[in-house]
């Protein structure tokens, strides 16, 4: 079975990158792996958008919704990495073990 430029190719790839995501959340114990992580995920599914989107005709919604994913992405990022830096300044630790209180 031939993938190349079909969509099961680019569905295959979007699931590969969701399952690393989320053996990466699952998996590490730091804030800042676990956020990188997620932002696997939110690329799988922009991975299966842009796929969906060009095999259903080429028309610019998804490339739409794509460029505002990739946003509020952006957004997540900029704020998660905000938070890990936070913590560690607060607490000489990125372990997530360690980030169930904020209130000391």
């Amino acid at each position: 079975m031939a993938l190349n430029g079909s969509l099961q190719g680019y569905i295959l790839v979007a699931l590969l990158l969701f399952v690393i995501g989320l053996a990466t959340v699952l998996l590490r114990r730091t804030l800042l792996m676990q956020f990188m992580g997620v932002e696997l995920m939110l690329n799988a599914a922009n991975v299966a958008l842009l796929a969906f989107s060009r095999f259903r005709g080429g028309d610019a919604t998804g490339t739409v919704f794509y460029l505002f994913i990739l946003g509020v992405a952006a957004c997540e990022a900029a704020i998660g990495l905000a938070l890990v830096i936070a913590l560690f300044r607060h607490r000489q630790t990125t372990d997530a073990d360690r980030a169930d209180s904020l209130k000391q």
